[in-house]
């Protein structure tokens, strides 16, 4: 197995017949999959996402994939190919759109309903082509068939990418459910047929690859959802993702059962469920959903809410109830169902929220405890099938954090393929499929791109490390006037501390320190502000780390008269 090391550089020239793949994002996390193809000089690029962000980077509200590599070439792209409607593969698109908004983006009618609600929002109208399981369409020299894929989220499409380099398959997330609630099957006949065909390069989902056997069936949830609606004494609430449209049916037909109504809380998933059930996705009896301000008119054993939130995100509805944040109040005997997995990373936040609701009294139903959740992603056994099935020469594991990426190639190592032929790559390396064989041949930057706000790309690792210490160690800051001319001091210094945990009045101890560092600088001819600055930095810093071993951040302000 082949795999990048720190020390590549950038890539050479594309050979003539060669494919060349570069991912964005997707390959070791969880999010931002982003995948560009290219064959005789243009580009084809399979979904556009986003990360949700962790606690180690606040303020921040969306990760996107890092545009730069593409940036002076966009002229070039033939188009984006959307597998499914999931934001970690189509919330970065409305970005990439606004540095070039005649792009045209592929995908289902589903897919594209969503992405279009979102980018209305962003004031983009975008170009779009529908396509549906077993259309072909040249893209420029891309020759795209696409295959139904069962996921968590109806519509999911994989792509066969046909050039005179071979054919590459994206499978896009997938897994094997043998009873989908939609009846709409992960399309094994399309796969096996172009295993006949000779399938060059294969990038397969990854994110269930450590998990043994088979996932279990989506429609497993109902008989567990019926009995948590039949004890439940007073209102339900349910979090999922907003675009999960098979769990939030197994809600309605439960609700439906019970003699509940249904309202849906939050801004995307009133969006995403109207747009589901304007497009037939989604079945809904007469009079089931209602306004969620009429909710007050009905007796508690009488209402489900279905809000986000499921991920633990601290402005979600779920999040917020759990504060004492929103409107609605969780109350005694409430019942909260977190409907969804746990993505890796947001495990603190989930619990911080469920610990929450618990303290006020709910139920808290979770996949702990409850089976209510299925994963929308194919483990082990369905894996080894799959590739079984379609026999690929190279396997190129993507959608994963490294330890699914490596539990993948073992996988595909086990079924046959050469480990010679199995590439396991990073975001920013490049891979170039040439005469049948894949290859490591070179890196481009791939790094975080942080949305905080309307600032797209502002903000810096290094701006990260500076929120990291305010939020933990706090700021001191001292004032301090100078003479301009001989640099003695006028007035100060004025320390004062925010969030640090040391009283004003303790900074007494350290003043005349300061004072005497400032006064021998300035017997020394040292007149120059950001010198004096770093002088009071290091003598407050000193006496701060040896007094409270803290390193808070330290903001001098010398202001010379």
């Amino acid at each position: 197995m082949s795999h990048p090391h720190p020390e590549l550089g950038a890539p050479p020239k594309l050979p003539e017949n060669g494919l060349r793949v570069t991912p964005l994002g997707g390959l070791g996390e969880i999010g931002r999959n982003m995948t560009v193809f290219e064959f005789g000089g243009r580009l084809l690029i399979v979904d556009c996402g986003v990360l949700f962000p962790e606690e180690e980077q606040p303020g921040i509200d969306l990760i996107l994939p890092d545009f730069s590599t593409i940036r002076d070439r966009l002229d070039d792209v033939e188009g984006i190919v959307l597998t499914h409607g999931h934001e970690d593969h189509i919330g970065g698109v409305p970005y990439l759109l606004r540095l070039k908004p005649d792009i045209p983006l592929i995908g289902s009618k589903l897919t594209l309903a969503l992405i279009e609600a979102k980018l209305q929002e962003h004031r983009i109208r975008p170009y779009t082509l529908e396509v549906e399981e077993g259309q072909r369409e040249q893209l420029g020299p891309f020759d795209c068939e696409f295959i139904a894929v069962n996921h968590s989220i109806p519509d999911a499409l994989a792509v066969a990418i046909r050039t005179p380099a071979g054919l590459a398959v994206a499978t896009g997330d997938f897994k094997m459910d043998q009873l989908p609630l939609d009846g709409r099957l992960t399309d094994l006949h399309a796969f096996a047929r172009l295993s006949e065909e000779g399938i060059d390069l294969l990038l397969s989902d990854s994110t269930n690859a450590e998990v043994p056997g088979f996932v279990p069936p989506e429609r497993d949830i109902s008989n567990v959802l019926r009995t948590v609606f039949a004890n439940a004494q007073k209102r339900i609430i349910v979090a999922s993702f907003a675009s999960h449209v098979h769990r939030i049916q197994q809600i309605l037909d439960a609700a439906h059962e019970y003699g509940r109504r249904v309202a849906f809380v939050g801004r995307s998933m009133v969006r995403n469920m109207g747009i589901a059930r304007d497009l037939g996705y989604l079945r809904v009896p007469a009079g089931l959903v209602v306004d969620v301000k009429t909710l007050d008119d009905l007796p508690d054993d009488e209402v489900v809410l279905v809000c986000t939130g499921s991920q633990g995100e601290p402005m979600a509805a779920l999040s917020r109830m759990a504060n004492r944040d929103h409107q609605i109040r969780i109350v005694p005997g409430d019942t909260v169902i977190l409907a969804s997995s746990l993505i890796p990373g947001n495990e603190n936040a989930v619990y911080r929220v469920i610990n929450g609701l618990s303290r006020w009294g709910a139920n808290v139903v979770h996949k702990g405890n409850a089976k209510v959740h299925v994963s929308g992603h194919a483990s082990a056994g369905e894996l080894l099938y799959f590739y079984n099935i379609c026999r690929p020469k190279n396997l190129m594991p993507v959608h994963g954090e490294w330890r699914h990426l490596r539990a993948n190639a073992e996988l595909g190592a086990m079924t046959g393929i050469p480990k010679d032929h199995i590439v396991i790559a990073e975001d920013g390396v490049v891979v170039d499929l040439v005469d049948g064989k894949a290859r490591i041949v070179g890196k481009v930057q791939a790094g975080y791109v942080y949305v905080d706000g309307l600032s797209v790309g502002d903000v810096t690792e290094s701006s990260l490390k500076d929120r990291r210490i305010l939020g933990e160690e706090g700021i001191i800051s001292v004032y301090v006037v100078v003479d301009s001319t001989t640099g003695k001091i006028v007035g100060g210094p004025h320390v004062h501390a925010r969030g640090s945990g040391i009283e004003d009045s303790a900074f007494s101890a350290v003043i005349p320190k300061v004072e005497e560092a400032l006064n021998k600088s300035a017997q020394d001819g040292v007149v120059e502000p950001h010198q004096l600055q770093q002088l009071i930095r290091r003598s407050i810093g000193k006496w701060v780390s040896d007094t409270y071993r803290r390193r808070p951040m330290i903001l001098p302000v010398v202001v010379e008269v």
